[in-house]
């Protein structure tokens, strides 16, 4: 695969009460990633930015939320999230990363 490509896949890591339980119980990671991706290349890309073996990936779709601001109705962006469990023994830590 291209390196610009891995590169680009992963947008953010998507930090929240329910992935640090998840990250901290079952070793998985959650992160946002482009809407094109496919599961080789997520898998490809966290192994080559973190240094870690990838055990399983899972991709989710989410809709944007529709919200109103002052009576007029809008849309959030769609996005997709990618579950990750690494391998055991491998760690990704998020230390001095913005």
């Amino acid at each position: 695969m291209n390196q610009e490509r891995l590169l680009q896949v992963i947008v953010a890591p998507h930090v929240t009460e329910k992935s640090a339980i998840g990250a901290e119980l079952s070793n998985q990671h959650v992160f946002k990633v482009v809407k094109n991706a496919a599961k080789s290349e997520v898998k490809a890309a966290v192994e080559q930015m973190f240094n870690v073996k990838v055990e399983a990936v899972r991709l989710m779709n989410v809709k944007g939320k529709t919200k109103r601001f002052r009576g007029y109705a809008g849309k959030r962006g769609d996005w997709k999230k990618a579950y990750v469990r690494l391998a055991e023994g491998s760690e990704i830590s998020y230390e001095g990363a913005e």
